[in-house]
C-alpha cells in the first residue's frame, strides 16, 4: 500500500470518527437554519456597508459607530444561537483531532517513532498548554 492510499484510508477513518460526524451534522444544521442564515446575511451586508464607509473620502464617524454597533449586535445573535454554539464546540473538537494528527505526522517527519510519539505538540506557550508530558 502506498502513502497516498494510506492517507485516503486515514481520511475515511476521520470521516467515521464521532468528532467529524458531530461537526458535519452541526454544519448541515447551520446551513439549513433559516434564521441563522438571515443573521449571517445581515452581518455580511453590514460589514460591507462598514467597509465602504471606512474607505469613503467623506467618512462619517457617527455612521461608522452606528454600523459597528449593529455589527456587534448581529454578531452576538449569531454566536449565541444554539446551533452556532454546537457548531463551534464540534469544530473545536475536530480541530483538536486534526492537531493531534498533524503532530504525529510532524514528529514522524522529524524522525520520531509514529507508534510511540506523543500527540501533543509544545508551542512554547504555557498559556494554551494542558501540561507537560
Amino acid at each position: 500500500m502506498d502513502v497516498i492510499e494510506q492517507v485516503r484510508n486515514l481520511g475515511k477513518a476521520i470521516q467515521q470518527d464521532e468528532r467529524f460526524i458531530r461537526y458535519a451534522k452541526a454544519r448541515l444544521e447551520n446551513d439549513g437554519n433559516a434564521e441563522l442564515q438571515a443573521f449571517i446575511g445581515q452581518f455580511n451586508i453590514i460589514r460591507m456597508e462598514l467597509d465602504r464607509e471606512l474607505q469613503s473620502d467623506s467618512k462619517d464617524d457617527d455612521k461608522v459607530k452606528e454600523l459597528n454597533e449593529k455589527l456587534r449586535s448581529v454578531y452576538g445573535e449569531i454566536m449565541s444561537s444554539p446551533s452556532m454554539i454546537e457548531y463551534n464546540t464540534a469544530k473545536a473538537e475536530l480541530d483538536s483531532l486534526v492537531g493531534e494528527i498533524n503532530t504525529v505526522i510532524s514528529k514522524t517527519l522529524e524522525g520520531e517513532d509514529p507508534e510511540t510519539c506523543d500527540t501533543v505538540s509544545c508551542t512554547g506557550s504555557c498559556a494554551t498548554c494542558g501540561g507537560c508530558h
